[in-house]
């Protein structure tokens, strides 16, 4: 058969079938005796988790399909997704990435090949599709890629219904359980805000990881509330009788901060006039936070290090060996891993704090997230300050919605306690938020593409109107804007508008 043919019969398979697996089968079968496929699976990105499952194999069992999970940017599954380009590996064996997640084996594992190309749908990487070839010396890999880009075009159709069915089922399946009383993020972890997926994930490491003593790395941006969550850790876990002994590294002058950290004796210089117990000492049994841990001087690390290895430290001025059964959770915005490089970070220390990572996520990254913070910051400021906001227009959300937010959570909060002070109306109003919000210069939020990216723009905003007014009820949406329920869930999916999250905020339209 030739390619042409080949490529025709393929093209009929796809247009055909409304199942991705049944017409990945069929038209791997079809390419196996050809290109001598071995095993091939088909992936899809979920977006709400961040991560990557094989949802579709040929060649492979179930129990090896399972296995088949990825972060993005892991092993070269990861690697496709993060860069939207596509690997050939000639040598299975020679090539390190190849993290053969999935156990499988062929008859001749290290000399097959590899190839790995992104699935597409509208620039967006949705999943990857890739095949385990035999080793062939005089093998040029030009045909299999151009044939796999192509195949992966017109499984993105597919792909993405697939991609969207999965998310929206596991949105029901939460949504259900939250109903029923069973599972709710904000009651197992009421001090943090936030129900997006990344924040679920971030909520999952917290309740995996609170129970042990395992020391802590946070790692974020300045204001996405690292701290909180260093709470958030030690308040879910065995340690939470006791209170968590807070620090700033960065606060402290480096003269201060030795004395601070690990106490002094009476008499150790002049203006000790008596004993003096450090934060490590008052959080014996409990967890201490470390927070801009990059901050801390290279004699200050020596130190801590010997905290970390051996869970003891002396006091200045003095000779006792004190042990102490402390849990640390160290937090910083700044790269370690570059402030290794340039020798301002031990790398010995690095990886005793490292033990577990977690990564908080800048508040662009989960924007999904913004009307739920905003409600709970206006309920704050109402207490505060004496208050009575009753909600927030949709103009106002739509500006707080499309800002990049370079100072995070925190600068969202302040922006809310401003406006709210600033309303004369009970309601927050566009004109009551900073005018950098306001600028389309700032928020990166200027309509470019002529009349039809205008449009969409205008119509996408008609739709989050509605959905205020409605508090995400999409038929009452629908009905407002003479539409049906069909062609509305159409518009939302085109502009990829979550109608769940106008549920959580008082905001009709003004």
């Amino acid at each position: 058969m030739d390619n042409l043919s080949l490529l025709f019969q393929v093209s009929e398979v796809v247009a055909k079938s409304s199942d991705l697996e049944e017409a990945i089968i069929q038209v791997m079968e079809e390419m196996a005796e050809k290109f001598g496929i071995l095993q091939a699976f088909l992936t899809v990105l979920n977006r709400n988790s961040s991560k990557i499952y094989i949802e579709v194999a040929y060649g492979l069992t179930k129990e090896q399909q399972d296995r088949g999970e990825y972060k993005i940017g892991e092993g070269i599954i990861g690697e496709v997704v993060k860069t939207g380009e596509p690997v050939i590996i000639p040598h299975i064996s020679d090539e390190p990435r190849y993290l053969n997640k999935t156990k499988s084996t062929t008859k001749f594992e290290d000399e097959d090949s590899f190839i790995c190309v992104p699935i597409k749908a509208k620039n967006q990487i949705i999943g990857t599709l890739s095949v385990k070839l035999k080793y062939y010396s005089n093998r040029s890999f030009k045909n299999e890629l151009q044939f796999l880009t192509i195949m992966a075009s017109m499984f993105a159709r597919l792909v993405r219904s697939r991609q969207d069915k999965i998310e929206e089922l596991e949105k029901l399946h939460y949504r259900k359980l939250r109903e029923q009383g069973l599972f709710s993020y904000n009651d197992r972890i009421p001090s943090l805000v936030g129900e997006s997926g990344k924040m679920q994930e971030v909520y999952d490491l917290i309740s995996k990881v609170a129970m042990t003593n395992a020391t802590i790395l946070i790692r974020g941006e300045s204001g996405v509330g690292k701290e909180l969550v260093a709470k958030a850790i030690h308040d879910q876990s065995s340690r939470s009788k006791m209170q968590m002994i807070k620090i700033n590294c960065a606060a402290i002058p480096e003269m201060l901060i030795e004395s601070e950290l690990f106490g002094y004796e009476k008499g150790a210089f002049t203006g000790a006039d008596k004993l003096h117990k450090g934060r490590f000492e008052l959080a014996e049994k409990s967890s201490i936070f470390l927070d801009e841990i990059g901050d801390l001087s290279p004699n200050l690390q020596v130190k801590l290090l010997r905290v970390c290895q051996e869970k003891e430290f002396q006091r200045l001025g003095g000779s006792e060996t004190i042990q102490v059964d402390v849990r640390i959770i160290a937090a910083t915005n700044r790269d370690l891993e570059e402030l290794m490089l340039k020798n301002e970070f031990r790398e010995d220390l690095y990886y005793r704090l490292n033990v577990f990572p977690l990564f908080i996520p800048p508040l662009r990254d989960r924007r999904a997230d913004i009307p739920l913070l905003v409600n709970h910051f206006i309920e704050k400021y109402n207490k505060m300050h004496g208050l009575q906001i009753k909600r927030i227009s949709s103009t106002a959300i739509d500006l707080l919605m499309t800002y990049h937010w370079p100072g995070n959570i925190r600068e969202l909060e302040n922006c809310i306690e401003r406006a709210s002070i600033l309303s004369t109306d009970r309601v927050i109003r566009s004109h009551n938020l900073p005018p950098t919000l306001q600028s389309a210069a700032s928020t990166h939020s200027r309509v470019d593409g002529g009349l039809e990216a205008i449009l969409e723009n205008v119509e996408k905003q008609m739709l989050i109107d509605a959905l205020n007014l409605s508090k995400g009820n999409i038929s009452k949406a629908a009905d407002q804007l003479k539409l049906t329920e069909r062609m509305m869930g159409l518009r939302i999916k085109k502009y990829q508008i979550d109608p769940v999250i106008f549920k959580k905020y008082k905001s009709p339209a003004v």
